[in-house]
């Protein structure tokens, strides 16, 4: 009798070890609705937030008579589209989302084809003008203090620094023929990666010049972005080439040293790589099914993958932005259902420890 109690009460241990709700729950990605757009197509260019219940995705819609800018806000419940920007309205796109202080900063090409950037404080919207229209631009980075746009114009690249009250032109060193992009900690140190004539290289502003930084990138690669945490710690990520091949690179530094590593994510593009609250890495990778997304964790070594929502019906599911929200991860994107045009979709996953 007490052996066959013991089988049963045994049983018992291991049915609620199966059906418990703390064994049976394993935290994931869930969807969060997004207003959707009328345009036939829309692109996402960045997503940022400061807290748990402040993030701000931009992008623009692919309208019939051209683009349109086009700016959602999350306020820790739900999304809602942001009409009230200057030239909201007005044929043109937004850029990159910086956080400056208390204000929200985002680049914006309006409809003459300037830049300018849109300041948002508790007074409402402002905006500053670039001193210069350039033919394209490339990138945008802002912090207390200072800020940069980096482009082309028909003299050639340009670097516009910003000091909060006047714009100069910065100089690089010789050789470098493009600046693709640009990441700042403090007005007194910003990165850029950029085009040498011998390959691709790392500058670094120390708040007087742009110098080679010498980073040990990887031989014939390039960088899609760069991670300056508030620590001395810096991630640069890209693609590297060997015969015939791509495969993504991280290269870290961690203080002391850099570190190369190389995830198994073949030639995904890394420009939506951030820091978890875990302190992993993550990114949207192309996933192998067609109605979920898929995602990227790289913790040193050991890289594993984890699946947004089932999405019904959806025969692409792409996360094209990722940031972190508090103790959550923020996506922003694009989904396509089948039988309908791609729209805006969005996801979290919360509480990561």
């Amino acid at each position: 009798m007490n052996g066959l109690r013991a089988v049963v009460v045994g049983l018992v241990i291991v049915c609620v070890a199966f059906v418990s709700p703390a064994a049976a729950v394993t935290p994931g990605w869930s969807a969060l609705p997004v207003p959707p757009v009328t345009a036939p197509t829309v692109t996402v260019k960045d997503l940022a937030a400061r807290g748990p219940g402040d993030a701000w995705a931009s992008g623009y819609e692919h309208a019939t008579d051209g683009l349109r800018p086009m700016l959602y806000r999350w306020n820790g419940t739900a999304w809602s589209r942001d009409t009230t920007f200057p030239g909201a309205g007005d044929p043109g796109w937004l850029g990159e989302v910086q956080f400056v202080g208390e204000e929200v900063w985002i680049f914006q090409n309006n409809r003459e084809g300037a830049g300018q950037i849109l300041r948002r404080s508790a007074d409402g919207w402002s905006v500053v003008p670039l001193p210069q229209t350039m033919w394209n631009y490339q990138d945008f980075a802002a912090v207390p203090g200072a800020a940069w746009v980096v482009g082309e114009d028909n003299t050639g690249l340009k670097v516009l620094h910003y000091d909060g009250s006047r714009w100069t032109t910065q100089s690089v060193p010789d050789g470098v023929h493009f600046v693709a992009g640009i990441a700042a900690r403090t007005a007194s140190d910003a990165w850029a990666w950029a085009d040498t004539s011998t390959g691709t290289a790392i500058l670094r502003w120390d708040g007087t010049a742009w110098r080679d930084a010498e980073v040990p990138l990887p031989a014939n690669s390039n960088v899609h972005t760069i991670l300056l945490e508030r620590s001395d710690r810096t991630t640069i990520s890209g693609t590297q080439y060997t015969d015939g091949t791509q495969s993504t690179y991280i290269l870290t530094w961690n203080g002391r040293t850099w570190r190369t590593s190389n995830p198994p994510l073949g030639d995904t593009h890394t420009e939506a790589l951030v820091r978890g609250p875990d302190g992993a890495l993550w990114l949207p990778v192309r996933s192998d099914r067609a109605f979920q997304s898929k995602y990227a964790r790289l913790n040193g070594s050991r890289t594993t993958f984890s699946y947004g929502p089932e999405r019904t019906n959806a025969i692409n599911v792409k996360p094209t932005a990722l940031t972190r929200a508090g103790s959550s991860l923020l996506s922003f994107g694009t989904v396509e259902i089948y039988g309908s045009k791609p729209n805006l979709m969005s996801e979290r996953l919360r509480a990561i420890s």
